[in-house]
Parts: C-alpha cells; sequence; structure tokens
C-alpha cells in the first residue's frame, strides 16, 4: 500500500479483507495530536514538500551564467527534439458529436435494448456499505463553528498600505482588450520619455494561439509612435524598438534595436509559430533583457521589456529560473510589462478546444495558465477526477505578476471571454478590485514561502490536504479518481462498475479522514488573520463534505442502474448508434436518507462560504458546487460514425 493509502485510510481499513468488510471510523485514531497531524499527514506530501524546497534552494545557488546558456537560449536554431512534451500530456479528446440521450425507456418489447439483465446475474451482489458516520450533525462534535466566522475588517484597510509608493509595479490591472492595454503602455513610455531616452524590446509568445495578438499589435504600432510623436520626443533615437520571441528558444528578429516603424512591423510579422508547445518564458526574458543591455548607453537609456503571452511557462523550468529574471530585471532596471491572461483559480492549467479539420473530433489542448499562487491553494480535484475547469482567478499568473511587481511595471489582465476555452464563457467573470484586495496572492518568492510556511499551521495543514488529494500525481489518481463512463455491453459495464464501487469505498473514507484533519485545524482557522487562506479554508472543507455525499451518490446510482437497468434503443435517428453510458449530474437523489446529512452540512457551509466571501472567487465557486446539485443518473450516449479521412497526411495535433 502506497504512502498515501497508508496515511489516509484509517487503522482498522488497512488490511485489504477489512477494507471490504469495516466501514466505521475510529473516532480516536482521527482525533489524533496537531504533531501527529502534521507528522502523520502524508509520507508523499512532505516528500514533496521538502524536495520542492530543494531544488528550489539548489537553483537559486547553482544557476550561473553558463548554466543559463544551456536552457536552449540560442537565437534562430531548431527546435530540440528533447524539449517536445508527449501528446498525452498535452491533448485530450472532446466528443462533441455524441448525443447524450434525455429520455429513457423500460419497455420489454423494444427489439434493440441496452443494458443489464434485469434478473440473472445481479441478485448475487449487495448494495454498497459506506461508511454513514463520517457526517457530524453539529458543530459541537466537529468543533467547526463556521457560523461564527468573519473576515476582519482591519484587512479591507490595511492591506495595501504597507507597500512603499514607487518600490513596486502593479500586478494586476484589468483591460477589456490589447487596445486598452496598448494605450496604457505608450501612456507609460511617454511618462519614460519625459525622464530620458527609452528602449522597449518587444518579447512575443510563439504560441500558435498568440497569432492573432501579435497582428493587432503589428496593426497598431503606427497608433503607438503617433501618439508618441505628439510628445515631440520620440524623433530619432530618442525611442528604440527590438523584437523578440520565445518557444522552445529565443530568437532575435532585429539584429539591433531601430527606430524604423517598417522594420518593426515587418519583424513582428516573423515570429513564427513553435510546433513544440515549450515555453521558457523566465529564461527567455533574462535573455532578451541581457542582450539589449549594451544599448543602454551605460544606464543613461531607460529599458521596458513588454512580454505578449497567454502561458505562464513551463513550470518545471520556471522553477529554477524565476528568481534570475526577477534579479536581471531589477538590476538593469528594466520596467516589465506583460499583457496576459488571467490564471485558472487555484490550478495549473487551462484547456482550448481544438476541431480537427480532417477528422472532425475535438480536442482539449493543455495550456499552462496559472496558478495565480506560488504553490496551489485549491483542491485539484472536482471530486470525481482532476479539474478541468476555466475557473476565473480574479488575477493573472504568479510568475508573471511577481516579475511585473519587482520590477515596477503593470500586469495587464486581458478578461475578455476565449471561445476556444473550454469552460471559459461559463466560468469567465470579473472581479472588482476592492473586494479583491484582502485576498491578494503572495508574491514574495518561493523559496520565502517554503521557509515561512511552518509559521503558519493552517497553511501547512491545507497544503498537506490538497498534496493527498492530488489527482495529478499519477499514483494518487489510482486511488481517488473515479471512471465516469462505462461500457455499453452489459457483462463489461457490471465489472467496471463493481470495480468502481470498490474504489469509492476506499475514496469516501480518505475524504473523511481529510475532513477530520481539517476539523482538527479549526483553532488555527480562528487565529489565521489572512483573508485568502481564510476562505481557502472554508471552501475545501465544505467540498470534502460534499464530495462524500457525491462519491456515496456515484456508488448508489450504479447500484441503481445495475438492480433496474435502463432498456433504450442500439440507434437514434439519423444515424447514431449507442457507444456508451455516462454518469451525468443530477438533483435527484439515489440514496436520499443516507446521503441528505452530508448534503445539508455542506450547503450550509457553501452559503457561509459566499457570506463571509463575497464578490470572489471562492463565493463563486461555492455557487457553483451548490448549482452543481448532488446526484447522479447513467445516461446512455449515442455517436454518429467517424467521418470518412482524406488521404492525404494526417494534420498533426498542435501544441499550445
Amino acid at each position: 500500500m502506497s504512502n498515501l493509502q497508508e496515511n489516509l485510510v484509517p487503522d482498522h481499513l488497512r488490511d485489504d479483507g477489512d477494507i471490504l468488510r469495516n466501514n466505521d471510523i475510529n473516532e480516536e485514531g482521527a482525533r489524533r495530536s496537531l504533531t501527529d497531524l502534521i507528522v502523520g499527514a502524508g509520507a508523499l506530501g512532505i516528500s514533496t514538500f521538502v524536495h520542492a524546497g530543494i531544488l528550489i534552494i539548489l537553483g537559486f545557488f547553482t544557476l550561473t551564467p553558463e548554466i543559463l546558456e544551456s536552457f536552449n537560449l540560442v537565437v534562430v536554431e531548431p527546435m530540440p527534439e528533447d524539449l517536445v512534451r508527449p501528446e498525452a500530456l498535452v491533448t485530450i479528446e472532446l466528443e462533441e458529436n455524441i448525443d447524450p440521450a434525455t429520455e429513457l425507456t423500460n419497455s420489454q418489447s423494444s427489439s434493440t435494448i441496452a443494458g443489464l439483465p434485469n434478473a440473472e446475474g445481479v441478485g448475487q451482489f449487495s448494495e454498497p456499505t459506506f461508511n454513514t458516520d463520517v457526517i457530524k450533525d453539529s458543530a459541537e462534535e466537529t468543533g467547526v463553528e463556521m457560523a461564527n466566522l468573519t473576515v476582519p475588517a482591519s484587512l479591507q484597510e490595511s492591506l495595501m498600505t504597507n507597500i512603499p509608493i514607487g518600490s513596486y509595479g502593479d500586478p494586476r490591472e484589468i483591460v477589456d482588450n490589447l487596445e486598452q492595454a496598448i494605450d496604457r503602455i505608450t501612456q507609460e513610455i511617454i511618462f519614460m520619455l519625459e525622464e530620458g531616452d527609452v528602449l522597449v524590446v518587444w518579447l512575443f509568445d510563439q504560441s500558435e494561439s498568440m497569432r492573432n495578438d501579435q497582428k493587432e499589435i503589428r496593426e497598431r504600432i503606427n497608433k503607438v509612435y503617433s501618439e508618441l510623436g505628439l510628445a515631440d520626443t520620440a524623433a530619432g533615437d530618442h525611442l528604440l524598438t527590438a523584437i523578440t520571441s520565445y518557444g522552445a528558444n529565443y530568437f532575435k528578429h532585429t539584429k539591433k534595436p531601430t527606430s524604423d516603424l517598417e522594420l518593426i512591423r515587418r519583424a513582428i510579422n516573423e515570429v513564427p509559430i513553435d510546433p513544440s508547445g515549450y515555453e521558457i518564458m523566465c529564461p527567455a526574458i533574462t535573455r532578451a533583457i541581457k542582450d539589449h543591455e549594451s544599448y543602454r548607453g551605460r544606464g543613461t537609456r531607460q529599458m521596458a521589456l513588454i512580454v505578449v503571452t497567454d502561458e505562464s511557462g513551463e513550470p518545471e523550468n520556471n522553477l529554477p529560473t524565476l528568481e534570475m529574471a526577477v534579479a536581471t530585471a531589477k538590476e538593469m532596471n528594466c520596467r516589465t510589462y506583460f499583457l496576459g491572461r488571467e490564471a485558472v483559480f487555484g490550478y495549473p492549467h487551462a484547456y482550448m478546444n481544438w476541431r480537427h479539420p480532417q477528422t472532425g473530433v475535438n480536442h482539449w489542448l493543455q495550456v499552462d495558465r496559472g496558478p495565480e499562487t506560488a504553490f496551489v491553494e485549491q483542491l485539484q480535484t472536482n471530486g470525481f477526477r482532476r479539474r478541468r475547469d476555466a475557473f476565473s482567478s480574479g488575477f493573472g499568473p504568479y510568475e508573471q505578476c511577481r516579475i511585473a511587481r519587482e520590477s515596477g511595471g503593470i500586469f495587464f489582465m486581458l478578461p475578455t471571454i476565449e471561445k476556444e476555452l473550454v469552460g471559459g464563457e461559463a466560468d469567465k467573470r470579473r472581479y472588482e478590485l476592492q473586494a479583491m484586495k484582502p485576498y491578494l496572492p503572495d508574491l514574495d518568492s518561493r523559496q520565502k514561502q517554503l521557509a515561512m510556511r511552518n509559521d503558519y499551521p493552517l497553511r501547512s495543514f491545507i497544503w498537506q490536504v490538497i498534496v493527498n488529494l492530488n489527482p495529478l500525481n499519477e499514483e494518487t489518481a489510482k486511488i481517488i479518481e473515479l471512471d465516469l463512463t462505462f461500457p455499453r455491453e452489459p457483462d463489461r459495464f457490471l465489472v467496471r462498475a463493481r470495480q468502481e464501487q470498490e474504489k469509492a469505498k476506499v475514496y469516501i473514507n480518505y475524504l473523511a479522514n481529510t475532513q477530520a484533519v481539517l476539523e482538527e485545524a479549526y483553532p488555527f482557522r480562528k487565529d489565521e488573520l489572512n483573508a485568502r487562506w481564510q476562505a481557502n479554508y472554508d471552501l475545501i472543507y465544505a467540498q470534502l463534505i460534499a464530495y462524500q455525499a457525491r462519491v456515496y451518490e456515484y456508488g448508489a446510482a450504479l447500484e441503481t442502474f445495475i438492480r433496474n437497468p435502463k432498456q433504450v434503443p442500439q440507434m437514434m435517428p439519423p444515424n447514431r448508434r449507442l457507444v456508451r453510458w455516462d454518469l451525468r449530474n443530477r438533483l435527484e437523489l439515489s440514496a436520499e436518507e443516507i446521503s441528505r446529512p452530508y448534503i445539508h452540512r455542506a450547503s450550509e457551509l457553501f452559503e457561509k462560504v459566499i457570506e463571509l466571501h463575497p464578490g470572489t472567487p471562492w463565493a463563486e465557486r461555492a455557487a457553483e458546487e451548490l448549482k452543481r446539485g448532488f446526484g447522479l443518473e447513467v445516461m446512455p450516449v449515442y455517436r454518429a460514425p467517424p467521418r470518412p479521412t482524406p488521404n492525404a497526411p494526417r494534420i498533426p495535433i498542435p501544441k499550445l
């Protein structure tokens, strides 16, 4: 059994036979001391924690200019093959041309039916027996009295006053479109020109998803220079511009900075599309600044870097190189501006919808869009499997916001709906700055945040819970990810359903024990003064209880279908064939008598989150959880025959 299993499964369930026979939680074992909880909450998590710290520290102390050159930062050189990410990590197939049925029939007279046999092979299976004592009916038993919690009013006034004026840039300025952002940057350049000559370096992300932004910027360059010309200080070489770009490598598109508008437009037009999807953002920023150091005229010319990107760069590359980019920008007094996108709330990725022009199949293309914090602060699961939402965080990606703030620049957040973003239209929200002030992410270095984590016990508890329930870890996913799709063949359906029910029995106990961990951490919730971490606790605690209800309903919905299988046509007009069964959300419950106490408690907690943290992603996420419902139902899925593919070579799936 893995470390994760040893840490979360109760003692009486650790024996394989006992897992199937016992369901009672050992209350005495669950109520461990604070020290035991931190030590025992997960060897896997502690190992991850320690190794991450070591990696960061080693990165800081060993990253020399010579090592920087090894990051494939070369000018116009072919992409190394080993930088291409495996396709399996980047794309997930969408089945847009499927047709989930909305009406079912139990008609026994149908000549073409699909489902499990109503008589044979079912009676030998018993009802799933989940642990039903994990939900507490009163705050007296759990010690968690959410009704008495409030956000300290002092946070509303004091949080923004401890930053000396002029020391930092703006890590969050919302604009409606690129035009607004460029207009603001133009004004910034005008202010700089009033102080002396200026060098502006543009750094473009080579992703295919950025092609339209590059075109718009190229078309607006005329307006920028026209407005700067009105200041009567942009003539001649008072303003120089350089064009660079990056993907898996770094490119210079202007041999030297120029004031020739036609050369600038032509250079932007030459920015290529990097098919690798690999992006070395932080090393490229360092290189773009250092490459143009000689043009600063020994410090007499001011320097600004404008990064245009919709991603935060490769996480494994950012980890050892972020602080070098920050240090370089500060050392060269280079204000760094970002034209970027909003980070997904507490989650590293977003997914873009791409339809294959030959097969007609849609794909989810993974984009590294976040998170908004140095380390994820939200659950990475939706209760059944890893998240694939695009829920708004209200802030930009951590790396970009940190560089902008430390260098005196600005992160311009483009909140416009991205039509290709999976879940983007539904989950895109615009949060007001005033409501978000108490919830600002910590933009200190990762090293500093790791060093200080032990000073904040609540944050250590929450971090451990997230690590132990992280489906992005392959070993953890084997335990806590449940299938939502099942074969159409009755015998295969039955085998798969029974397997998933057994997984659900273990998983629901994981959730129950994690709930107990957070209940032990509740006294630290009352002492925590940071509104962001208060909100993290409140939402995660409510989700843990809600997910227990949903997992129980998951098992019950499968059992209901096994005992009373739906019988539906094999074909639907005009030519759609039954291909599988899916579990879909619904309001109606399959085991209301047992799951209702969970649902009642979780609903109260979600409502409290909305009350305590209005106008924030935490409140919106709580509202979404309530709207999602708690019941599930097995539904048939129909699909048309695949489109014939042409004889031409198959167009590869792009990497963003």
